[in-house]
């Protein structure tokens, strides 16, 4: 039997890995992993002539990233985050290395110039916080438009990222769990040029992820 390459080997297990983007998101947990993790290493035990160990290892590898990719716990939690949200203008996410965000724009998050959270806001962290599992991490960014000099936006962004760490911490949420900080004006989504646009700029990230595996 013709014996791939270790590059060959390589490719493959990469595409075999890719393959769980093609499932839906309640199926990429652990069951799902296992199941990519068997087939890679059926395919590449074969390609390397049946070696005893070597399709076990890499499929294990596949596996165990295939089924870190998206838990139920985090799909569990977009759904609720998007019933929560519905109708504010709200946008709640999947991003492509697999955080939960959530974008607040300006009118419901902070009145202009100011970091108190609005009252329209508190359901919305209300429930970010609800049932949160104790080993998840939590990322709160602030951004501002370009109105102003960096003087002001700098430290307004980052004072409304603490305001809404503050706000979860009220909630239960461990602070040294929880990252807030400040963008200011330096990662529009929009052009600045018109109200729309600063409109959108003007707003708050919220990303939840899963601990990072332990070595």
């Amino acid at each position: 039997m013709k014996r791939l390459t270790p590059l060959a080997l390589a490719v493959s297990a990469a595409l075999l890995a890719t393959a769980c983007a093609d499932m839906s998101e309640r199926q990429k947990g652990t069951a799902a992993g296992a199941g990519i993790g068997a087939a890679a290493g059926a395919v590449i035990s074969s390609a390397t002539g049946g070696k005893a160990g070597t399709g076990a290892v890499v499929g294990g590898a596949i596996g165990a990233v295939a089924g870190n990719l998206w838990s139920k716990r985090m799909e569990e939690k977009r759904a609720a985050m998007e019933r929560a949200t519905q109708g504010t203008g709200i946008e709640v996410a999947r991003t492509p290395n697999n955080e939960l965000k959530v974008n607040v724009p300006s009118d419901i998050s902070f009145d202009v110039g100011r970091a108190d959270v609005k009252p329209n806001l508190r359901p919305v962290l209300d429930q970010f916080a609800h049932g949160l599992d104790p080993t998840m991490r939590v990322r709160v960014v602030g951004h501002t438009d370009s109105t102003g000099s960096d003087a002001i936006n700098d430290p307004l962004s980052r004072q409304r990222a603490s305001s809404v760490k503050q706000y979860l911490e009220d909630r239960g949420i461990a602070g040294s769990r929880i990252e807030a900080v400040g963008r200011g004006e330096h990662e529009p989504i929009a052009d600045n040029s018109s109200d729309t646009g600063r409109a959108k700029n003007r707003r708050v990230e919220i990303f939840l992820r899963e601990p990072e595996a332990k070595s």
